[in-house]
């Protein structure tokens, strides 16, 4: 099980968005903090490290620290405009 917290700027992001969208994003986050991290691509570049988990036409962007078993999230957003 892992702890989930949001940066502010990614927070406020998420609750801008639509309830369906919210929902679906939410389902995401749920999947992160059961561990399950089947899917998540990879960034590279200036993010590597990141991790990037597909939600519809939205990306939820995070970092995982495994020795703390916390996932920050850092930024939520549609898919053109969150990289």
């Amino acid at each position: 099980m892992f702890k989930v917290a949001f940066e502010k700027e990614a927070q406020k992001e998420f609750l801008k968005l639509n309830d369906e969208t919210k929902n679906l994003i939410a389902k995401k986050i749920l999947d992160l903090q059961s561990g399950n991290f089947t899917g998540d691509k990879s960034l590279k570049g200036k993010h590597k490290g990141k991790f990037s988990k597909r939600a519809g036409d939205y990306r939820v962007i995070y970092l995982r620290e495994n020795e703390l078993v916390l996932i920050t999230i850092i930024r939520v957003g549609h898919r053109k405009e969150v990289y």
